[in-house]
């Protein structure tokens, strides 16, 4: 099943509570909240094919949801600005 996830108007980071930079974890890099999963690791196994399912038998402390703003904050890191499927 796809969603589509909306990235209008102003979005800063602080529409994303599940994403958190903190200079003490992960060398800083931006992670899920409450753990030491970053977007880059979730992004790459996206990258790789992996559903949600997949990801979420890999890391059990991630929920679908966290995945999904994952998702969208690397679609604003990366400035985008039309609406993002999600696999």
């Amino acid at each position: 099943m796809h969603t589509i996830i909306p990235l209008e108007g102003d979005v800063s980071i602080n529409q994303f509570p599940r994403i958190v930079h903190n200079t003490t974890i992960m060398g800083g890099k931006a992670c899920v909240v409450g753990t030491r999963i970053t977007v880059g690791m979730i992004l790459v196994h996206i990258s790789e094919g992996a559903t949600h399912d997949e990801i979420l038998a890999e890391y059990a402390h991630l929920t679908k949801d966290d995945i999904v703003e994952v998702i969208r904050y690397a679609a604003w890191v990366v400035g985008a600005t039309e609406d993002l499927v999600v696999l």
